[in-house]
């Protein structure tokens, strides 16, 4: 597809990021994309650059001959969630890392990011959090619209319901960290304080938790950040002052110039591939550290 310069627009990007948030409907989101472009034709044709293309996703080929992958379930307080299990074909019992999903449910994306940390060596369990109503669509705008209909509470709980889980699973190690993004990087913060058998946490963009429940959190954090986004770094500085006060044990990384879902490769014109790489090092060796080094898929 012919690249387009409005695309790199920041303008655009914080609009397109606006609208991806729910903060306004498509029917804005297309009538301020004309204003920047032009006309309705120009931001009609640009939409598909900022959308996520998930004939991107596959950086690890699901077929790859390394990995085993099934799709497996499990109860929670809101029912059976679907999940997506993917671990090196070689038996023994490995460190469980839970992959906690953006505001599009459990797409290619983040079913390739399960199968990046199964050839760590991992068991990697992506959810499908959507499972409370009906599991994720196909289609990336209605993934989006029905996690705006499904209860936050109601997803958290469901995820929460994957650490025990995955602790007694029967190739888990009982060693369980878990990663998120955006949507997912909030749950991640509060599964932090939920979960004490939970043994490392990693939060990418992620929401914080008021100053009041930081006190319950047990898991070390590894906490990243996008420079450019206003939103979610507005509430770096009280989550860090509360992280301290309680003595807890956490790494901030604030990366200068991306945007919002920088490691979303998919995800045209927010993705920084310079930035994703470097987050994806410091997340992997923050996972060995804490919960231990398993031998790579071979």
């Amino acid at each position: 597809m012919k690249r387009n310069p409005m695309a790199k627009d920041q303008r655009v990007i914080n609009l397109y990021d606006r609208f991806t948030h729910g903060d306004i409907s498509r029917r804005d989101f297309i009538d301020r994309l004309a204003t920047l472009t032009g006309s309705t034709a120009a931001a009609v044709a640009l939409l598909p650059l900022l959308k996520n293309d998930y004939a991107q996703a596959a950086i690890v080929a699901e077929n790859d001959a390394r990995l085993a992958i099934d799709r497996i379930s499990y109860d929670s307080p809101k029912g059976k969630i679907n999940g997506y299990l993917v671990r090196p074909k070689a038996k023994g019992k490995r460190p469980v890392i839970i992959v906690v999903h953006e505001n599009r449910g459990l797409n290619p994306h983040i079913q390739d990011v399960a199968r990046r940390l199964a050839l760590e060596g991992f068991l990697a369990f992506a959810l499908d959090l959507l499972s409370i109503s009906g599991g994720t669509p196909a289609d990336e705008d209605q993934a989006r619209d029905l996690h705006a209909k499904t209860d936050v509470k109601d997803m958290t709980a469901a995820a929460a319901a994957a650490v025990p889980f995955m602790v007694s699973h029967a190739e888990s190690n009982g060693n369980v960290g878990v990663v998120g993004f955006c949507f997912g990087g909030g749950v991640v913060n509060r599964l932090a304080a939920e979960r004490p058998d939970l043994k490392a946490a990693v939060a990418y963009y992620g929401l914080q938790l008021p100053a009041e429940q930081v006190p319950a959190i047990r898991a070390p954090l590894l906490l990243h950040y996008a420079g450019l986004d206003d939103r979610i770094n507005a509430g770096i500085t009280a989550y860090e002052a509360a992280l301290k006060a309680n003595g807890k044990r956490y790494t901030i990384y604030i990366y200068p110039g991306v945007n919002h879902a920088f490691n979303n490769d998919t995800g045209g014109a927010r993705y920084n591939k310079e930035a994703a790489d470097l987050a994806w090092a410091r997340t992997v060796a923050f996972f060995k550290e804490q919960l231990g080094v398993p031998p790579r898929a071979a």
